[in-house]
């Protein structure tokens, strides 16, 4: 079954190794057609092979139509998507592609911070290059493991932001370490905060920025995978599709998706995390026990919608949309 978001097919141009364990991969339409355009912050879902679907920031130029630049780090820990692409994918293939799409978009700000943990430099990249083209006032603080895991400093080296960028290496005792509680310190009204990264790095800056006192609309975050869960709890429940009145049983060790995929009732899923969105289904009555981080904290609150790739209920029955 073909997921309907990946409607672009493009060839993969160039393969280059950035750092290690990190490739780009240059993505353009076969016959030499302008993509679509894109904004800072934005990404594609890619069919990395059948079945498997994951999202990968553009870090390019949002000027730029005739590719698409995306990074991808090798995570052995992962479900297979990242594997399968460094070690399947090369130059020549084919790829099934969605458009562009932008849940991370820069806003108007006197001043912006970006600060980047790892491969979380991806959709920073691209902020970092709009912004200097604006000629905004911005910084951008990027993290590493070490020298030969920091992807991309050439290229931010040789810009014409270099002079606003800092570089942290964990393994370096040369290296300065990132002072969060200095740089965040004082809450700034003119100015909005932007990380990527792991999920520890990601929970670092926005505690910090939290408790500095920075309101959370000045705080913006990417995940590139889902919340550390845990299932030792998780008992069985039941959702009823409105529309029908079919009910079903979810046991504790399967999702509402695939108790849903296995009674012929498709709901269209990509991540499988809770980070995407794409699976976000309206909830008419119970209340989902939320596990994505896809929605915001008042729009967990309202208990109107969940992501059934991943979250669950705290009341007996769940009412679906559907």
């Amino acid at each position: 079954m073909s997921h309907p978001s990946l409607s672009l097919i493009v060839e993969v141009k160039a393969r280059h190794e950035e750092a290690l364990g990190i490739a780009t991969f240059e993505l353009a339409d076969p016959h030499g057609r302008p993509l679509p355009p894109f904004s800072a912050g934005a990404h594609i879902d890619v069919q990395v092979k059948e079945g498997v679907i994951r999202q990968y920031s553009l870090c390019n130029h949002s000027e730029e139509r005739d590719r698409y630049l995306i990074g991808v780090l090798r995570d052995e820990a992962s479900r297979g998507g990242s594997v399968a692409m460094h070690d399947e994918v090369k130059e020549g293939d084919l790829l099934l592609i969605s458009a562009p799409k932008n849940h991370f978009p820069l806003k108007p700000a006197k001043r912006t911070y970006l600060l980047a943990g790892g491969i979380g430099i991806t959709p920073l990249l691209c902020m970092a290059e709009r912004l200097a083209r604006t000629e905004t006032d911005f910084a951008l603080h990027y993290c590493a493991r070490s020298a030969e895991r920091m992807a991309f400093r050439e290229r931010i080296e040789a810009s014409s932001f270099a002079d606003k960028a800092h570089f942290y290496l964990d393994d370096d005792t040369a290296s300065p370490a990132l002072d969060l509680e200095k740089l965040l310190g004082e809450p700034d009204a003119d100015a909005q905060v932007y990380v990527c990264g792991p999920g520890g790095f990601i929970d670092a800056v926005i505690s910090t920025g939290k408790r500095c006192g920075w309101p959370d609309e000045q705080l913006h975050t990417e995940y590139f995978a889902g919340a550390e869960t845990t299932s030792e709890d998780d008992g069985s429940f039941e959702v009823r599709i409105a529309s029908s009145g079919a009910a079903f049983t979810i046991p504790a060790d399967k999702t509402v998706h695939q108790v849903l995929a296995e009674n012929g009732i498709e709901i269209m899923v990509s991540c499988e995390q809770g980070v995407c969105g794409t699976c976000l289904t309206g909830v008419l009555e119970g209340e989902p026990d939320h596990r994505d981080l896809y929605l915001e904290d008042d729009e967990h609150a309202a208990n109107d919608q969940f992501t059934p790739c991943c979250s669950r209920a705290k009341s007996k029955t769940l009412v679906l949309d559907l």
